[in-house]
């Protein structure tokens, strides 16, 4: 079994039940066992005009090769209502794998860590309720120097999930 953190985003048709509705469906993902939550945070889109996102992180053991995994989390945001008219477009669910347990992955489609992670505050921090800080990403940088050189400006932690 792999540990794997999925990154969970939504800011269309309830985000916060976008998100409840997605950890319920990766809780039934064949060979793979959800073992952890965040807390929802929200966030203001990387766009001007549009909605806030309310973004959490996920944590699964799984024995699905990655392409495998990627295809089941696409399923997913399209069951979930998820049309992919533009890159970074408002949507109703975002699935990315951030981390799949000590890969480094660069397929056509799929990099893994995810490539913009060390950048984004709605992923590292709900990443940190989950995993240990002194976590060493397979690129060799730290959990715990993303978080210090990434601040926690522009979120709020929501009081549940």
């Amino acid at each position: 079994m792999e540990h794997i953190y999925i990154g969970m985003g939504s800011n269309l048709a309830e985000p916060a039940e976008q998100l409840r509705s997605a950890i319920q469906a990766l809780a039934q993902l064949p060979d793979t066992h959800l073992t952890g939550v965040s807390a929802f945070y929200q966030s203001d889109s990387l766009l001007p005009g549009q909605p806030r996102y309310t973004n959490a992180v996920a944590a699964l053991d799984s024995r699905l090769a990655p392409l495998d995994l990627l295809d089941a989390l696409q399923a997913i945001e399209t069951g979930q209502g998820r049309e992919r008219l533009e890159r970074w477009g408002p949507r109703t669910l975002d699935l990315d794998i951030l981390l799949f347990g000590d890969r480094l992955i660069d397929e056509p489609r799929l990099k893994v860590p995810h490539y913009h992670m060390h950048a984004r505050a709605f992923v590292l921090y709900p990443l940190a309720e989950l995993a240990p800080t002194d976590l060493c990403l397979a690129d060799g940088r730290l959990l715990k120097d993303l978080l210090a050189a990434c601040p926690f400006v522009g979120l709020e932690r929501l009081s549940s999930n």
